[in-house]
């Protein structure tokens, strides 16, 4: 692939469209981003807040600590943050920077606001729409389809940006474009010039949290657990170093971390153990930022047909994705990723997403094995067969299929889990 391609430039800008910082939980963060919006159009601090959501909004942000906040979770107090100490424009790291001064402002703010919240009814997965008033003044902003898709903004009753909702794109680069034999040739042909800032980073942010999840106590401590009880076992290490950083991340470290498909863990995922794997064996850094330019695009293109929210978890892509990378790593060509990412959801499709809290963690660490195991079968000459399960002749087949598992056939199952969720 030449970089005069028309797809090679397309996959240059997913990587940057994809690999974005964010500060704590994506959802969250984008409530908080849509509040500091609304009170930067409000002109003031609102002394009224309404919220409507929709039900995977209410889902995700239900049980995760929103950061900088002393531990506060939940929708009305990652508006709060947004409200008292967010900078919109920083986007998804809009509460990156709180003071302690701020941290007491927004617990007393949620105790003095009127604060609203309400479960949208609404044909989007990812709607967010956010009312701020004080006195006889009012803004509006509605965020939609993905974090930082602001798609409306009011003020009273004049319309200040609006635009057409288009599903699944919305400004993004178009993800069809997206197949395994292309991604390779892309990892194999890439001028890393074009892609070393965003991988960098990526390293950087997102192995420095696992290093915390490692070093203090997060949630259920699933990556402690791991590592203590398998040393010297790198299967083990990849999950642990992979948990931990949800283990923090689900729990409150202030850290950022450089997210896949508008979600810190799957990015979590899908690059964690690549770096792990290659600093044990001695892989070369050009060697690393090309498995990983594998692995993130092989996330991004599972997702693209499941969405960017949805009741299928989203680790089982980005493990798929993890296996991947590794896969090239090792100096597999299309056959053995193919394989590796059809043998692993032939394992792990159907396991639920239940909002973001402690346990997803735990799934990252699942997701992962399922991974792994789809290599190592593989290279024992053993495989699934069309025909087996959800399992259709060919890796592009298959992942269309899993696609539509999750966005229509698994549409019941996700408003089941919300409606159980909000019991």
């Amino acid at each position: 692939m030449v970089t005069s391609d028309i797809t090679y430039g397309q996959y240059v800008q997913i990587l940057h469209e994809e690999l974005i910082p964010a500060m704590g939980c994506t959802e969250p963060i984008a409530i908080a981003y849509a509040a500091a919006k609304a009170r930067s159009v409000l002109g003031t601090v609102p002394d009224c807040l309404i919220i409507e959501v929709s039900g995977n909004i209410i889902k995700n942000v239900k049980s995760v600590v929103v950061p900088h906040t002393g531990g506060l979770r939940g929708i009305s107090s990652a508006a709060a943050a947004g409200v008292i100490a967010g900078d919109a424009a920083r986007e998804l790291e809009v509460i990156s920077q709180v003071s302690d001064a701020q941290i007491e402002a927004i617990r007393q703010y949620l105790q003095l606001a009127a604060i609203e919240v309400r479960h949208a009814e609404t044909p989007y997965v990812f709607d967010i729409m956010i009312t701020a008033r004080h006195g006889n003044e009012t803004s509006f902003v509605r965020i939609v389809e993905h974090h930082t898709n602001i798609v409306s903004v009011r003020k009273n009753d004049v319309v200040l940006f609006e635009k057409e909702i288009i599903a699944k794109t919305n400004g993004l680069t178009d993800r069809s474009c997206l197949n395994i034999a292309d991604v390779i040739e892309f990892a194999n042909s890439v001028n890393l010039s074009d892609v070393q800032d965003v991988l960098e980073r990526q390293i950087e942010y997102n192995m420095a949290i696992a290093e915390d999840g490692l070093n203090n106590p997060y949630g259920a401590n699933i990556g402690k657990t791991l590592l203590k009880n398998h040393p010297g076992d790198l299967s083990y290490k990849m999950r642990a170093y992979a948990a931990a950083a949800s283990d923090a991340r689900m729990n409150g470290c202030e850290k950022p971390v450089i997210i896949n498909s508008g979600s810190g863990n799957q990015g979590i995922t899908t690059s964690v153990p690549v770096i792990v794997y290659a600093k044990e064996k001695g892989i070369s850094e050009e060697q690393l930022l090309r498995g990983l330019c594998v692995s993130n695009l092989v996330t991004a293109h599972l997702k693209t047909g499941i969405g960017r929210l949805s009741a299928y978890c989203g680790a089982v892509s980005a493990g798929c994705g993890a296996a991947a990378g590794i896969a090239y790593l090792q100096g597999g060509g299309y056959d053995m990723i193919a394989h590796t990412v059809v043998n692993a959801l032939a394992m792990d499709s159907g396991i639920v997403c239940d909002g973001a809290k402690a346990s997803c963690a735990a799934k990252i660490s699942s997701a992962i094995d399922a991974g792994l195991l789809g290599l190592e079968m593989y290279q024992g000459g053993n495989q699934f067969y069309g025909g087996d399960g959800l399992v259709k002749k060919g890796v592009e087949n298959t992942i269309a299929t899993i696609g539509k598992l999750a966005q229509d056939g698994m549409g019941e199952t996700d408003k089941e889990i919300i409606r159980l969720m909000m019991e």
